[in-house]
């Protein structure tokens, strides 16, 4: 079942692309990722207040806060880059850029979370990495 929340993020990720790259026209990219931060807040809150989860908030240790303030951060950086990238560049060269993620995530999860690598996901990375070299030059 994971595998079909992945796809429909993948689906989602690239719709936000293309929306993006509309909306960031003649428009400060700050602003932008500012307006939909609030509009993913509200949606993120809203679900997490009809299903009733919000009691696990008393549940965080301080382990989970960092890391989770931590990811945040990560994470409003990079909308912040990506917005600015999508504003100056094309899509069709930001977002395999962007998609980068996905060989560097693999390295970093060995080097920190120490995840075996495998033959197979050295080479699925080093084919992203390569992918992504032909589709900018």
């Amino acid at each position: 079942m994971w595998w079909l929340y992945a796809l429909l993020s993948a689906l989602f990720a690239a719709l936000t692309a293309i929306f993006a790259k509309i909306g960031v026209s003649a428009v400060n990219s700050n602003l932008a990722t500012a307006i939909r931060t609030i509009i993913i807040l509200i949606m993120a809150w809203g679900i997490v207040l009809a299903r009733g989860e919000a009691k696990g908030l008393s549940s965080l240790s301080k382990h989970n806060l960092l890391f989770l303030v931590l990811s945040g951060i990560a994470t409003g950086l990079s909308w912040i880059f990506y917005f600015k990238a999508l504003q100056l560049g094309k899509v069709s060269q930001v977002a395999p850029v962007d998609k980068l993620s996905v060989a560097l995530t693999i390295t970093l999860s060995v080097i920190f979370l120490h995840e075996a690598l495998t033959l197979k996901t050295a080479i699925g990375a080093l084919l992203i990495i390569g992918g992504t070299l032909v589709l900018i030059f």
